[in-house]
């Protein structure tokens, strides 16, 4: 993996939000609509969840493979990559990418263990054909930095690395990758606005250190002089781009409460063949 998220694939493949919120022509001919495009993934990250809690592997296992399903869609139909396949072979190359590998067959076990019904009914062969279809669609670039790496960290210069802030700040990010923050956004931008968003539920003060802080904004190898101009811009910038993150968490959370099983299943049955 690359030292510097600058110089990483990740960061060469950060999307605007206009090319994310793309619904593929094959799922528009199914009556696929952009919430119920976004509903799918958000729907997705569940079953990963619930199969990293059977085959017992770290929750950064679970962000990289719901990061893997995330760009798969940016590139690839719905229609032809069905979600429900998708999600567990994301999670069985996630954990080979993050050194926590997992055997297939444990995969299929837990999967059949876990449903009864026959759309989850998939063989060991039908997890490595989608694997190789997968990373041929993401031209195998497996790197992802996440917001944990710089969590610690930052907790602690804000003061605020105790288990109650740390918990919160932790389930934060964790909620994050229902959302496709993690294609667009830097991941430490995504760790300061989980921190924002908890400091201001817990009313903690914190805007002074916001305000001090000195965000990696990639202004190396610039001259001094537009160096300056530039740092002083983008400081201004990234703490409008935190908050403009932090406010976009909000608004999940606001709209998720309105989100019925009924909808999910009603998106679910327009991919049905």
């Amino acid at each position: 993996m690359a030292a510097n998220f600058w110089n990483s694939s990740h960061c060469k493949q950060l999307f605007d939000q206009e090319e994310v919120d793309v619904v593929h022509p094959l799922d528009k001919d199914k009556g696929i609509t952009l919430e119920d495009f976004k509903l799918i993934k958000m729907h997705m990250a569940i079953p990963i969840c619930k199969l990293a809690q059977q085959v017992k592997v770290r929750q950064r296992v679970v962000a990289t493979a719901v990061t893997y399903m995330r760009r798969l869609y940016t590139r690839k139909s719905m229609s032809e990559y069905d979600p429900r396949l998708v999600a567990p072979t994301c999670l069985y190359l996630a954990s080979k990418a993050e050194e926590s590998t997992v055997q297939a067959r444990l995969i299929v076990y837990c999967i059949k263990k876990m449903y009864s019904d026959d759309k989850y009914r998939y063989e060991i062969k039908d997890i490595l054909e989608m694997e190789m279809k997968i990373l041929e669609a993401l031209n195998y670039y497996l790197v992802v930095f996440h917001p944990y790496r710089s969590l610690p960290q930052f907790l602690q210069d804000a003061g605020m690395n105790d288990i109650s802030m740390t918990q919160l700040t932790w389930g934060l990010v964790n909620d994050t990758y229902k959302m496709d923050l993690i294609l667009i956004h830097p991941p430490h931008l995504i760790a300061l606005a989980c921190i924002y968003t908890a400091s201001v539920y817990r009313e903690k003060d914190k805007t002074a250190w916001f305000e001090e802080l000195r965000v990696d904004m990639n202004v190396h190898d610039v001259p001094s002089v537009e160096a300056s101009f530039v740092y002083l811009t983008a400081l201004s910038f990234w703490q409008d781009l935190v908050k403009n993150i932090a406010m976009e968490i909000l608004d999940f959370y606001e709209s998720h409460r309105l989100i019925t099983d009924e909808r999910i299943n009603t998106a679910f049955n327009k991919l049905k063949p």
